[in-house]
């Protein structure tokens, strides 16, 4: 790590909870690749407060800031300069500071499509996809997803509300794209999985070690994918239970990291050393 000085530039990711994160890893080990003088924090964040807290983190000379659960809803509700990113997924993950004030982005769906890209050499054309979760990255997800041409995709949330409000969303932006609701309930989910060819997991459940996943083993089968948006364990309970019932699953490490790369080069102008990144990321998840 490079040492600081009066002339470090901080960069941030607000969360709430967020000790979680493995952003300010990949995110220092890129400035220091690079010889910037710049260092990447965490700060727990709450909601109510988000919208004093940015404009403050501007004021004091910060760089850039990225967003986690549950803020990213939060802040696209309460800025008014969008990118078309954040304008298209109803949510914002990241955020730039201009001399105009703060703009809004949203880098969570490339992320995903550089990642399943990856993980599965997996095209999302013509597929029947399953988004567990309906919050702010699941609703990048599943927009992104039909936005790609996803032929169906089956929404499930235990608060159900947000699956209707994310259907009809998707309707005006990608009508080809056929939508159902899979209800409030795990047993109501277990009915529409086995019809996915790819399964996500789009909520915190997996983030804590005790966590149980709503979808038992026999949700999944062989030659199905399974992508969990949490990345902070190398197996977390949804991919357990994915690869015990059969299908190839993954963790999240891959999306945060092309998100993350994305956000770099919106702050800094500079291509994200994204060798690097990996790097540590891995490092740090799997030692």
């Amino acid at each position: 790590m490079r040492a600081l000085s009066g002339h470090t530039q901080p960069f941030a990711v607000l969360g709430h909870p967020i000790g979680h994160t493995l952003s300010p890893v990949m995110h220092n080990a890129a400035f220091e690749s690079l010889g910037l003088d710049a260092i990447y924090l965490a700060f727990d964040v709450a909601p109510a407060n988000l919208l004093a807290v940015l404009p403050a983190m501007q004021a004091m000379g910060f760089g850039g800031v990225n967003l986690t659960v549950p803020l990213k809803e939060v802040a696209f509700k309460g800025l008014v300069d969008l990118d078309d990113s954040a304008r298209r997924l109803g949510a914002v993950n990241t955020v730039e500071f201009t001399a105009q004030g703060l703009r809004g982005h949203n880098t969570d769906g490339k992320g995903f499509l550089l990642a399943i890209e990856e993980a599965f050499h997996y095209s999302i054309k013509n597929q029947t996809l399953f988004v567990m979760g309906c919050g702010g990255a699941g609703r990048a997800v599943a927009i992104t997803a039909a936005s790609e041409g996803a032929g169906r995709l089956i929404l499930a949330d235990i608060d159900e509300s947000r699956c209707r409000n994310l259907a009809r969303d998707i309707a005006t932006l990608a009508p080809g794209t056929h939508i159902e609701v899979a209800g409030a309930t795990p047993e109501q989910w277990m009915q529409k999985t086995h019809q996915a060819s790819l399964i996500i997991q789009a909520s915190p459940v997996g983030m804590n070690a005790a966590d149980t996943c709503p979808l038992p083993p026999t949700s999944f089968k062989p030659g199905q994918l399974a992508f969990d948006l949490v990345y902070n364990r190398p197996e977390t309970c949804f991919t357990r239970a994915a690869t015990a019932g059969g299908a190839q699953a993954v963790n999240g490490l891959g999306m945060l990291l092309h998100q993350g790369a994305e956000a770099f080069t919106i702050w800094t102008k500079k291509p994200a050393a994204v060798a690097i990144m990996r790097k540590a990321l891995e490092t740090a998840l799997y030692g």
